[in-house]
């Protein structure tokens, strides 16, 4: 997944090193709890040789676990996991929360209803511990942070609105210059599907929409353009509200010494 991630170029990752690239084929699920294993090894190999780490980009959840504890105790069984995706697919989504609803008479608190692996992960999570959503969260709010041992600062680099508009829009116009269509289309022929995690990233479910004929060609990059503008507004308030005090640099004019400071 090359081009609609913007994953750094031969060239970029030569001239500096980068961790956890191409770690998983498209058809392997990656959770965050995966994921700090992994986190954690590089971030102890690379201090090691004495170098600062500078962790980049990802979504808000992932960034999250640097600071908080993301990953429950809680077991879920193979069987209750393959319930839930099958209801999910032949009952839809709603069905789900309204389960969830009832298992949770004092509300759902800050959970994103429209993102069928929030919903289904919440539902696994009430179903297999037989407790509430806000019983789990504030046990789990008591466990220790992933990286609690280690000094983490937090910057988040700021630009103003309408040049993100201007410069998503000429991403995504990159993007299908560089071949994201050619690209997707490979992909499907590799395992990519609808369902998984990966497909549902913007960029790859439009140009999948495309494909299979649920959106014509003259919408396919002014829906990524709608959905990429969607999400940066999603982040801003993530960053807001779900993240520890931080400071704010402009983007374009920070060095990286800035970030150290």
């Amino acid at each position: 997944m090359n081009i609609g991630t913007a994953k750094p170029t031969v060239a970029e990752l030569a001239r500096v090193p980068h961790h956890l690239i191409d770690i998983c084929p498209i058809t392997m699920q990656m959770d965050v709890a995966t994921y700090l294993v992994k986190a954690r090894r590089a971030v102890e190999e690379i201090t090691a040789r004495g170098h600062p780490v500078l962790v980049t980009g990802g979504s808000g959840f992932y960034l999250k676990a640097f600071f908080s504890p993301i990953a429950d105790e809680v077991e879920v069984s193979p069987e209750l996991r393959a319930e839930l995706r099958t209801r999910l697919s032949a009952e839809g989504l709603g069905k789900l929360v309204d389960e969830l609803r009832a298992l949770n008479p004092a509300g759902l608190g800050a959970l994103d209803i429209q993102n069928p692996r929030r919903v289904l992960r919440a539902l696994e999570r009430c179903r297999s511990s037989g407790q509430t959503l806000a019983v789990l969260q504030a046990s789990f709010a008591a466990q220790p942070a992933a990286f609690a041992d280690w000094s983490v600062q937090l910057c988040e680099l700021v630009r103003p609105p309408e040049e993100l508009d201007q410069r998503i829009a000429q991403r995504v116009a990159q993007m299908m210059a560089a071949g994201l269509i050619e690209e997707v289309r490979a992909l499907i022929a590799q395992g990519l599907t609808a369902q998984s995690s990966a497909a549902r990233a913007i960029g790859y479910r439009e140009t999948i929409d495309f494909i299979e004929g649920r959106l014509a060609a003259e919408a396919l990059a002014p829906s990524i353009v709608q959905h990429t503008r969607a999400l940066v507004k999603k982040q801003r308030t993530w960053f807001k509200t779900q993240l520890p005090a931080h400071r704010q640099l402009a983007a374009g004019t920070t060095q990286v010494g800035d970030l150290f400071g």
